[in-house]
């Protein structure tokens, strides 16, 4: 999380999701079009990576629904009724909501009534 749409903030978050994940070769990446994921520097990225781009259509968030539905969550959860004094607060308290209570306790109904957690440890 930033104070602005750079994509230093992009190639940092997907280089540590990645070397946690450590998923298979030719993975896919969804994104909107937002220009710190269309740009040359994340797209060399993927290509380094040998991971696979795909973009929702401009202006059609129904093609990126799961993180629309994510973001969604969170505001009502967690943001809307907060009052953070400093965006170092509010980064500690969004990652605090994902790691603690989000992935690994939240149950989703897209999901069998799962965590992200559980269900990932049942894909394998």
């Amino acid at each position: 999380m930033g104070r602005r749409m750079q994509d230093k903030l992009v190639t940092e978050a997907f280089n540590q999701a990645y070397d946690r994940e450590k998923p298979k070769e030719g993975v896919i990446v969804h994104t909107d079009q937002g220009s710190q994921y269309t740009g040359a520097r994340f797209q060399d990225l993927l290509r380094r990576k040998k991971c696979k781009s795909s973009m929702s259509r401009k202006g059609n968030p129904y093609d990126n629904a799961l993180m629309e539905t994510f973001y969604k969550t969170l505001k009502r959860e967690l943001v809307n009724d907060a009052h953070f004094a400093t965006i170092e607060q509010a980064q500690l308290e969004i990652f605090k909501y994902i790691e603690t209570y989000y992935n690994p306790k939240r149950l989703h109904s897209a999901l069998g009534y799962l965590s992200p957690v559980e269900f990932e440890k049942n894909s394998y």
